[in-house]
Parts: structure tokens; sequence; C-alpha cells
């Protein structure tokens, strides 16, 4: 049985009801949030979510208000250490019930509602694709590698200079004024 999936008949009923769920499962089992190359920041295969909300019944639906928690790794775009940290994602999001006709939601920007259960997963998976940092750094003072010797200057100090661009070199005559 798939943990992020909400029964909500006995929620619809009444209008304005309100149910507190905290549900945790597998982020992503089609392996959509997988790193597709070294550099991206993805969700950890096999790991859990922890989905926190408030659902609270509306004519035609129901309204998702919470957190999203789940973890995710990548590489420090400036030294290249691996980086890991924890997502926390508020969420607010309507559910609302398929048109009788057509099999289609109602509200376009709505999360389906199908024979009175609601499906978290969707949700969770699209607020943390969106969340997963595409620059990570280890911390906000990483120092990176040397561009020419390629030692990490968070670790060691190296006397690396920038070559000099023959095209300024007429004004390296002003550095030897001051």
């Amino acid at each position: 049985m798939d943990p992020f999936v909400v029964h909500v008949a006995r929620l619809r009923r009444v209008g304005g009801t309100r149910w507190h769920q905290v549900r945790t499962g597998p982020v992503d089992l089609e392996g959509l949030l997988a790193a597709r190359s070294v550099a991206d920041s993805a969700v950890p295969e096999g790991a859990d979510a922890i989905c926190e909300v408030t659902l609270d019944s509306f004519q035609g639906g129901v309204m998702v208000t919470g957190t999203v928690s789940a973890p995710w790794t990548g590489v420090c775009r400036r030294c290249a250490q691996p980086v890991k940290g924890v997502l926390r994602i508020p969420v607010r999001e309507r559910f609302t019930g398929l048109d009788a006709g057509w099999g289609e939601p109602e509200d376009d920007e709505a999360y389906p509602i199908v024979d009175d259960e609601l499906d978290l997963g969707p949700m969770i998976r699209d607020a943390v694709a969106l969340e997963l940092p595409m620059a990570p750094l280890c911390r906000d003072d990483c120092r990176g590698l040397c561009p020419f010797c390629g030692c990490d200057r968070n670790q060691e100090a190296c006397d690396c200079e920038a070559p000099r661009d023959p095209r300024w070199a007429n004004l390296d005559v002003l550095r030897s004024v001051q």
C-alpha cells in the first residue's frame, strides 16, 4: 500500500473538516529525481520523505497545507567535495475531483482526487524536484580549487599567480608606480 495515498471520503462529506496527517515513504520510486550527471543534486536512492500536512475540505476538493522534508546529495560547485542536506519545503496545493464526463481534473492547476483517494506522492516529488539545489556549496565561504595547480584552497594555500594577459601589458607600468 502506498504511504502517500489518503482516503478522503469522510473528509469531503462535510465542508470545513480538517485532518492532520504525517506520512513517511520513499520519495522517488521511479528514479525521476536521480542525478543525470556527476554535478547534479539528487535525492539518494531509497530515501524517505516526511510529509506533514493539514487537509482542509472545501466544496469540490481538499486544500493540502504543510511541509515536505527530504534528504539530498550533490557536489560542491567550488571544491568538488560531496555535499548533503535536508530540504524543508512549505507546500500549499489544491486537490479536486475528476470531471465526471471526461476524466480530467476540474481545475488544471490542481492535483486529482480519484475514487475518493488523494495521492500526496506527485505533490511531494514536484516540490522536491523544484527545490533541489542547482549549484550547491559545501559552505558559504568555500574557497574552491586553485584553477592552476588544482589544490583545495580550503585545505591548503598555494602560491599560484594568474598568468599575465599580454593584451593588458601596457598597463603593467601603472602597477610599479604605486
